[in-house]
């Protein structure tokens, strides 16, 4: 199974975390499990037994079981949170733990475009430049940028005192757009923070979590496993965890 991911252009930045493909040459398919990452996908895949279509995913509280079938191609942009009202213009909260799909033919991709991926995330980047919407609200700017930049760390309070934006506020806003509170973000995102020292062997909390106890339970609370049998990744289940997403 090959895995790649690449990097946005600089212009993409706020509204694309990365690109990102999976192609599965064999007949058979993978099992993986999904674990929850503070992010959500536009996926295009095209399989030998189903057409050809874009699913958007939502974004993920929990871990859950999941397959790549056999003969697929995956190419997928995996988005930041400013992008949904500035990029995509959707709310994502339905799909929350879930996944909807687009229309045909959405932002012109087409099969021929999932033989090449360097030259899928020209294109589909292309049609994203074209589509960023003006005059960003600099208070969510702010408080996303501090959200990735602090691993999710801050409290709620921390975050609202930076952003002059009042926690109540917040809340409501994540609430309706993403389907989850700040603070629930939050603790997912630095969850996601947290798989590559596991990946590491260090198993144990770097990123604020009140001690080990808490830290066991967390990364048990998204991912279904303790630190220690996370860090195995038997059979390769966790594709999280892989080098290229």
């Amino acid at each position: 199974m090959e895995l790649k991911s690449i990097q946005p252009v600089k212009a993409l930045t706020d509204f694309v975390e990365s690109f990102w493909m999976i192609r599965n040459d064999s007949a058979e398919n993978k099992d993986i499990i999904l674990l929850p990452d503070g992010r959500f996908d536009i996926i295009f895949s095209a399989a030998a037994n189903e057409p050809f279509h874009a699913t958007l995913r939502g974004l993920d509280t929990h871990p859950h079981q999941g397959v790549i079938p056999g003969r697929v191609t995956m190419f997928a942009v995996s988005f930041k949170l400013l992008a949904i009202e500035y990029l995509l213009d959707n709310k994502v909260a339905a799909v929350l733990n879930e996944g909807e799909r687009l229309p045909a033919g959405f932002w012109n991709i087409v099969p021929p475009d999932l033989e090449d991926f360097e030259r899928f995330c020209e294109k589909i980047s292309a049609t994203m430049l074209d589509r960023i919407k003006p005059g960003i609200d600099n208070r969510k700017k702010e408080l996303f940028d501090l959200i990735y930049a602090s691993n999710g760390t801050l409290t709620v309070q921390e975050l609202s005192d930076q952003v002059a934006w009042s926690s109540r506020q917040i809340n409501r806003y994540f609430n309706a757009q993403f389907g989850i509170s700040l603070k629930a973000y939050c603790n997912i995102f630095r969850f996601k923070a947290s798989l590559q020292q596991i990946k590491e062997g260090r198993l144990f909390p770097e990123l604020n979590f009140a001690d080990q106890t808490h830290f066991i339970k967390e990364i048990k609370r998204f991912s279904g496993v303790v630190p220690k049998e996370l860090a195995k990744n038997q059979n390769g289940r966790f594709i999280l965890l892989s080098d290229a997403l």
